[in-house]
């Protein structure tokens, strides 16, 4: 006898309620997003319409974009619960001074360190991080302890490609985003309100 799609919904269901009842931790989540697919950064930034949504005020922090005509700074800049911070001097092709690039992640760090700092602050977002870690910019292990001490009900979001495995290890949830196709490599070029 086959099973009926409402019995294989009461299995699921009784799995699930059993997860739910299980999880009862309430804490700030630390979360990851990385990889070499499109949308680590918007995801992030969907995160803080949804925290400002829930009352969160949010702190971000922009690690290594150095342009300030995004459309989500634009948008979020301007609402009154988010501090948003471009830490970067632009992408490291662009600069090619590996000494100015780590004081600006320096600087920037410096800013994140005060929002990691307070209990005020529900969300901090810190944009391309990762290539902080990948270029020796700043030291992982300070980075790590920093945000194990962070207060008890902040959630923290990183993003950029090639996170470390320690940074990795310490995160709550880790998303690993792929890319199959994108657009820029078939010489489209980036668009204002989908790229930036």
């Amino acid at each position: 006898m086959s099973i009926t799609h409402e019995e294989r919904m009461q299995k699921k269901k009784a799995v699930i309620d059993t997860k739910i009842e299980a999880a009862q931790e309430e804490r700030g989540v630390l979360v990851i997003n990385t990889g070499n697919g499109k949308g680590k950064s918007s995801a992030a930034f969907g995160v803080v319409a949804r925290a400002l949504g829930h009352g969160l005020k949010v702190g971000v922090v922009q690690f290594v974009k150095g342009r300030s005509d995004t459309g989500e700074e634009a948008f979020f800049r301007h609402q009154p619960n988010v501090q948003w911070h471009v830490g970067g001097e632009g992408f490291t092709w662009e600069t090619q001074d590996k000494d100015r690039d780590a004081k600006a992640a320096q600087a920037a760090w410096d800013i994140a360190c005060g929002h990691l700092g307070n209990p005020d602050i529900g969300l901090v977002v810190l944009d391309e991080m990762t290539y902080a870690f990948k270029y020796g910019w700043l030291d992982l292990d300070t980075v790590i302890a920093k945000l194990l001490s962070r207060p008890r009900m902040q959630h923290v979001i990183i993003t950029g490609r090639a996170a470390p495995q320690a940074l990795r290890d310490a995160a709550d949830t880790v998303s690993d985003i792929g890319m199959e196709k994108h657009a820029f490599q078939s010489g489209i070029k980036a668009m204002p309100g989908l790229e930036f």
